[in-house]
């Protein structure tokens, strides 16, 4: 990580005045892809605890939304990260991602897990780089096991797992 980087850079829990400004920069950062139907303002009222957002001179360079889990007692899930593109590769994901961990291992969650399309191969490194591993799945995209149908119908996910502690 390179530290000098991050020596302006604050990082605090999401709100709901959050919601536009990360819904407006979306299409930029996933390079046109239009992911916006995915982040509900719903989580920036329910899970503001798990929810941080990374700002330098007050403009948003990054984000993460993730929740504990209600159904799974010792899981947390991540629903979504992203990092401006001019930002990438220097730690930013990684800081964030720490900031969720800790929170989440505060609340006994030892478990973690999130998705990606297979199309996101620097989401997939991302996620292997960070210690996740990818879980088995019903079908094979350019060699990634994916779960066909695990969100929608007929939009494939990469599926990983992280469990520390």
């Amino acid at each position: 990580m390179n530290e000098g980087v991050f020596k302006s850079v604050k990082i605090r829990n999401g709100s709901p005045s959050d919601h536009g400004k990360i819904l407006a920069v979306m299409p930029e950062w996933w390079h046109g892809r239009d992911l916006t139907r995915h982040l509900l303002k719903i989580f920036f009222i329910h899970f503001k605890e798990t929810i941080f957002i990374a700002e330098k001179d007050s403009d948003l360079i990054g984000f993460v939304i993730g929740f504990l889990s209600q159904s799974e007692p010792d899981e947390a899930y991540i629903h979504l990260l992203g990092v401006h593109p001019g930002m990438r590769r220097l730690g930013l994901g990684r800081l964030l991602y720490k900031e969720f961990f800790e929170v989440c291992q505060k609340k006994g969650r030892s478990i973690f897990r999130a998705c990606t399309s297979p199309l996101n191969k620097l989401s997939v490194e991302f996620h292997r780089h960070m210690g996740f591993q990818i879980e088995p799945g019903d079908d094979l995209i350019d060699g990634l096991p994916v779960t066909k149908n695990y969100l929608r119908e007929n939009e494939p996910k990469v599926l990983f797992k992280k469990v520390v502690g």
